[in-house]
């Protein structure tokens, strides 16, 4: 039997797990590693961290399979998007930290190119907004930050690329520069239509052609393995944004199938087919995959924090000594006793796209108690998303007839009722939850001949819960209300 190793690059860990002929996992490996906030509303990782711990689980995944190289088919890479690498091409050093996608030092830079007028030009060539999210003025802050470095880009001499590029080029030895088209098409530089980097956004942005990789399929031999012993030899088959990823891992390869992972963020995406619809407001068009040279899309609402929340329950209050506590702590109290939490802590997302909104919590009395706190966080989490469902159904023509949801807060099943009685429809978490190696690995698979096509793929995706709503509509229509005052009395705070 063959196997498929999935590498999967996120927020704040990296991770390996092998998988089976059937999709099913039979072995994971992690390894978290430091996340750095150098100044408010700065985030940023360490390049070498990541490849040396993403590299490191690799190793680990196999030996917990009790398997070599030679017993796998290939291996597919999904990535946390929009992080910012840049590189020396000759020394395949980075020549700054990594600039993460929750950083918000280029909210300025952002607000003068809407000021000017350009938004509404940028959003129609990329399918996206003008925010420090997304890779472009990451990219040009970090040309600026270090005299020369621009003149060393401009000359071909630096490599820029999210973090599938980075372990690509550190996997093949520098042999491939590459992006996959899911992952190019979150950088504000590739023109959704024409399926390749834009001169108009270039331009725009005053990046150099000259330090971009080379745009290729989500699913096809990139390259082989050649720095990492117990790998070597093994293709590189996939790269796939994690959120892409995760859609293809829950089965969703057709026009109005969707899902929502709960990460540090959640992140909801639609898939659209082969045309790219014009993105309703405060939601993003995006391409779901590109095989063949065929390009597939999605719609795509993105919250900042999602599961981080309940990290910062842990971490920040001490409210819980293990992320998995909270479920039980927020299941202790019948509902939020009027508490409603609004976790902006680096601002907010889709629908609203406010980086200068900053986290509060309202309606604390002398009664509120911890697990208030508990249950309004995680009731934080399903509200955002209920706004990105709205927000899509409110201006396409794609209604949501269930959500299929994966991610590692999906394991709360407080968190998934909620989010059902909240959306008035169901809930679906698959029996494999961890959706976003499975889709780099499907789509590896698909490259190197393990899975015939995409309909052999959808029938492996299997039920293991629905949850049906169950909340009163007034109750809902109450938490809703009082969300969305807390959302209005939260946001253009950091500029007040």
């Amino acid at each position: 039997m063959k196997h498929i190793l999935a590498l999967d690059q996120g927020t704040t860990s990296s991770r390996a797990i092998v998988f089976n002929e059937a999709g099913q996992p039979v072995a994971i490996a992690q390894q978290e590693f430091p996340q750095s906030y150098p100044q408010p509303g700065w985030v940023e990782h360490d390049p070498e961290t990541l490849w040396q711990t993403q590299a490191t689980v690799a190793v680990e995944a196999l030996a917990k399979a009790g398997i070599t190289a030679r017993d796998v088919a290939a291996i597919g890479i999904a990535n946390q998007r929009e992080t910012t690498l840049l590189w020396d091409r000759t020394t395949g050093q980075a020549v700054a930290p990594a600039i993460v996608w929750q950083d918000r030092r280029t909210a300025e830079a952002c607000a003068r190119l809407r000021a000017a007028g350009r938004e509404a030009a940028i959003r129609a060539r990329s399918g996206l907004l003008l925010d420090p999210y997304f890779s472009a003025t990451k990219l040009a802050w970090l040309l600026d930050s270090q005299p020369g470095l621009r003149a060393r880009a401009e000359a071909g001499e630096l490599a820029f690329g999210t973090v599938d590029s980075w372990l690509a080029w550190k996997l093949t030895g520098g042999a491939a520069h590459v992006t996959d088209a899911s992952n190019a098409s979150r950088t504000l530089l590739f023109d959704l239509h024409s399926g390749d980097w834009s001169d108009e956004l270039l331009a725009e942005f005053a990046i150099p052609h000259a330090v971009l990789p080379l745009v290729v399929d989500s699913s096809g031999i990139l390259g082989v393995v050649s720095t990492v012993p117990e790998l070597a030899g093994l293709p590189i088959a996939a790269l796939v944004g994690d959120q892409q990823g995760a859609l293809a891992g829950q089965g969703c390869f057709s026009a109005g199938l969707a899902k929502n992972t709960y990460g540090t963020g959640c992140f909801l995406l639609m898939h659209t087919g082969e045309r790219a619809l014009a993105p309703p407001p405060g939601l993003l068009s995006t391409v779901a995959a590109r095989r063949a040279g065929h390009l597939s899309y999605a719609l795509e609402g993105s919250v900042f924090i999602g599961g981080a929340v309940v990290q910062w329950l842990r971490d920040g209050l001490g409210l819980v000594g293990q992320s998995s506590e909270v479920e039980a702590l927020a299941a202790s109290v019948p509902d939020s006793g009027g508490v409603a939490f609004v976790p902006a802590f680096v601002g907010l997302g889709a629908p609203y796209w406010d980086p200068q909104a900053r986290g509060a919590i309202f309606g604390l009395t002398r009664g509120t108690t911890g697990a208030h706190i508990a249950r309004a966080a995680l009731e934080s989490i399903a509200l955002q998303v209920a706004d990105l469902v709205g927000a899509l159904e409110n201006e396409s023509a794609l209604p949501l007839a269930e959500l299929r949801v994966d991610g590692g807060a999906a394991a709360n099943n407080l968190l998934l009722q909620l989010q059902a009685d909240l959306l008035g429809r169901p809930v679906v978490r698959p029996q494999v939850t961890e959706t976003t190696a499975l889709g780099a690995a499907y789509l590896a698979g698909l490259a190197v001949g393990v899975w015939r096509d995409e309909n052999e793929l959808a029938s492996l995706w299997q039920a293991e819960r629905r949850f049906e709503p169950r909340m009163p509509a007034a109750e809902v229509a109450a938490i809703k209300a009082r969300w969305q005052e807390a959302v209005s009395r939260c946001r253009g705070w950091a500029s007040a």
